[in-house]
């Protein structure tokens, strides 16, 4: 069985937690696109974490990790991140990266950074992780797969023609030193050594699991709202975010995946620039920013400020059909505790005309959010163990998100913890 875990909005709706909740029943967790330009925040019996690059199932000692053909692998942050779940006390998980994957290269960071730097106020809201130039590269084909770096010959060509580039680009549009290929290449050989243990055939790997009946969980980075494709063009990330890619990022079978999970939070937050009809301003999103999350609404990697709306139905609706969703667990709720009442946003006016189907970007710039507005339940919600026992307004808004979702709500988080989950009979 092969079930994907993705998110229906703009990212940061906690599917680290529940692919670390699902990993204990599971046998292999799979990242199948992005880098580590965002971060999966996880609380367990170990501490607390923000994964950036390891899958979310490396707390659970039977389960082997993934990283897939369709990730963007930093081999600094890739080891870095594993010596500090080491320094915690975490067991040594069961690791492998495809060798078909591509590495992550020094240019491809200082590029990031350069050209946010040159677009200044129009800059992208880029975590500065070199996502955009790496995937850029990769359909240029001026990537490096993993398995070239074992070929002495191949990878000095290689890395001669991609600085050549490289450097022009540096030098003539940024006015940036250009970099040495010697000192590149050193580091490249060191790098390849200590990563070396890590390679695998992946894909072969993840079919043979299939044929005996493994469970396997594909983990999304970012939402639907980031797709390149799908989502709010251009201000999206560079890999797809959708349920579908698993199986191009992994090389297993379309077929194969039968279970989608479509994350989606009990109320909407996102980094960086890009279309948000629902969001908040002033002293009401400062509350809900501070209120949010386990200690505020701020970016797991980038430690920005999120910004924060009221939950959107329309963009979620839409997430959750691009994902193919079958089912949706939704999360964060326990922080709107405080409000006396609860918005929704179930429409955009565009033009004067009201519509619930989720539009392409220079009309998403005019829409003007409509709200239903639902009773709030005014209590702490934490600490409740079964979904019977929340209030029923909070039981209400759930029914409601549900029904506007068309898709049933399975599971309900009510806290950061890893068993902070409700398990929900659905209404639809």
């Amino acid at each position: 069985m092969v079930q994907a875990i993705v998110g229906a909005n703009w990212g940061d709706e906690g599917k680290g937690k529940i692919t670390d909740y699902l990993a204990e029943s599971a046998d292999i967790v799979v990242r199948f696109q992005g880098g580590a330009n965002a971060g999966h925040t996880i609380i367990n019996p170990y501490g607390r974490f923000s994964l950036h690059l390891l899958p979310s199932g490396v707390f659970n000692p039977n389960v082997t990790c993934v990283l897939g053909n369709g990730v963007a692998v930093d081999i600094g942050k890739f080891l870095a991140e594993l010596k500090s779940l080491e320094e915690a006390g975490v067991p040594k998980p069961k690791i492998y990266i495809s060798d078909r994957a591509q590495v992550m290269l020094p240019h491809h960071v200082l590029q990031d950074t350069y050209e946010e730097e040159r677009l200044g106020k129009k800059s992208f809201g880029s975590t500065k992780s070199g996502i955009a130039p790496f995937f850029s590269d990769k359909y240029a084909k001026i990537g490096l797969q993993f398995n070239e770096l074992y070929f002495d010959d191949i990878l000095e060509e290689r890395l001669k023609k991609i600085l050549e580039i490289k450097n022009a680009l540096f030098t003539n549009l940024y006015g940036k030193e250009p970099l040495d290929f010697n000192t590149v290449l050193a580091e490249l050989k060191k790098q390849r050594e200590e990563i070396k243990p890590f390679l695998k055939d992946t894909s072969l790997f993840l079919r043979t699991a299939i044929k005996e009946g493994k469970k396997i969980l594909l983990e999304g980075q970012l939402g639907t709202m980031k797709d390149p494709d799908h989502g709010i063009y251009p201000m999206v990330t560079s890999s797809h975010t959708l349920a579908s890619y698993g199986a191009v990022g992994t090389g297993i079978p379309p077929y194969a995946i039968t279970d989608v999970v479509c994350v989606t939070k009990a109320y909407s937050s996102a980094v960086g620039a890009g279309e948000f009809v629902s969001e908040l301003f002033g002293e009401a999103a400062e509350e809900l920013r501070k209120r949010g999350g386990d200690k505020g609404e701020y970016g797991a990697t980038t430690g920005r400020p999120r910004r924060v709306g009221w939950y959107d139905a329309v963009a979620s609706r839409y997430g959750c059909a691009l994902q193919g969703a079958t089912q949706v667990a939704l999360t964060v709720l326990d922080p709107l505790g405080y409000l006396e009442e609860i918005p929704i946003c179930t429409g955009y006016e565009i033009d004067g005309e009201v519509i619930r189907d989720f539009p392409v970007t220079p009309l998403l710039r005019k829409a003007k959010p409509v709200y239903t507005v639902m009773k709030g339940w005014k209590q702490d919600i934490r600490g409740i163990r079964k979904y019977e026992d929340l209030p029923k307004e909070c039981r209400d808004y759930i029914d409601f998100i549900e029904k506007e979702l068309e898709v049933p709500i399975t599971m309900v988080s009510n806290g950061p913890k890893r068993e902070e989950i409700l398990l929900r009979t659905p209404k639809i």
